[in-house]
């Protein structure tokens, strides 16, 4: 196997000028330029281009600079205005600024660029400035801007040990339960119609929801219903939730007038223990809960809430929910 070499256009231009004149050299001495392309590391095409040019006019006829513009050249930022950029990004989020964009993006910080300095710089270049400053793209997570870290830390280290250990010594199946609306009939923003027609849309939203839980081991149940959560619903679905289940259960579930209501209290208390109900602590809770102890928090390093959207049958099950596929953030068409 052949010895891989690098590729020409990283090299420096010292190398590529050897390069050259090694190419002409062995041309004169009656190799292939197939050959010499081998030897070189360029391409066929290249090495007749060189010996082209230097056939015409010699030595002085070959290119002795790179093509194109040359690297970071459009990076024009002074030492004053690049601390001034970073101190923007680092304390102050895009719309405090007034920048359309929740986030920082490379877009918001070419815009950032251009209204503190006058600087139209292309997007390139800034990737290369947020490079060489150290920020990378991050994936960013939902979190409670009310969470209270001390009590998130204090249910995970003891209130949440001792209700699993609780849960072992009794053969109990620990639930982590939570309610979400679903829109079942949203509409695209743009539509086919013809040029002198205005598309128009028929009927009210519906948004019924769904109240769903799932085990430590990934199985989940679930139950939508119309209009929003009651202690009677929440009822409906913990008397299905018993039924479909073998084992005592233990719901974890997040502080709600519906599942605090006296009605509810009363009913699992006639449960004879076969259910029971524990509650997160009140600040701290995050989306959502029922994506089990690593879903409920994200107050710690390795901790990714993910939210559930996609839209289910209106049926009670005890599967598994399939993975949500990842949605395609390109920008549609403009018709």
């Amino acid at each position: 196997m052949a010895l891989p070499l690098p590729d020409a256009r990283q090299l420096s231009d010292e190398v590529l000028e050897a390069l050259r004149l090694r190419a002409v050299r062995g041309r004169e001495l009656g190799f292939a330029e197939a050959d010499l392309a081998d030897l070189l590391g360029v391409s066929r095409d290249t090495v007749c281009h060189w010996w082209s040019l230097y056939a015409q006019g010699g030595l002085g006829a070959l290119p002795h600079q790179r093509k194109g513009r040359p690297r970071c050249s459009s990076m024009s930022l002074e030492d004053r205005q690049a601390h001034g950029v970073q101190a923007l990004i680092d304390s102050r989020a895009p719309e405090e600024l007034g920048l359309a964009a929740p986030l920082w993006t490379r877009r918001a910080v070419q815009e950032l660029v251009r209204r503190e300095y006058g600087l139209r710089m292309p997007v390139v270049a800034v990737k290369e400035y947020l490079r060489r400053w150290g920020f990378t793209p991050r994936k960013p997570c939902l979190e409670s801007k009310r969470q209270n870290s001390t009590a998130v830390r204090q249910w995970l280290e003891n209130t949440y040990p001792a209700l699993e250990a609780r849960a072992d010594a009794e053969g109990a199946e620990i639930h982590w339960g939570d309610e979400i609306a679903i829109s079942v009939n949203d509409h695209p923003e743009l539509a086919h119609q013809r040029v002198a027609e205005v598309p128009s849309l028929d009927g009210e939203p519906q948004r019924p929801h769904m109240i769903s839980t799932v085990t430590n081991q990934g199985q989940v149940r679930f139950m939508t219903c119309p209009g929003t959560m009651t202690p009677a619903v929440f009822l409906v679905f913990l008397g299905r939730l018993l039924r479909g289940g073998k084992r005592k259960i233990f719901l974890v579930v997040t502080p709600h007038p519906a599942h605090e209501a006296g009605e509810v209290v009363e009913w699992v208390r006639q449960q004879a223990g076969r259910l029971e109900i524990f509650f997160l602590p009140r600040p701290a809770i995050d989306k959502y809960a029922d994506h089990g102890r690593e879903g409920v928090v994200s107050a710690f390093p390795g901790r990714e809430t993910s939210v559930d959207g996609q839209p289910v049958p209106p049926t009670f099950m005890n599967q598994p929910k399939e993975p949500q596929a990842r949605t395609n953030d390109r920008p549609r068409p403009k018709d």
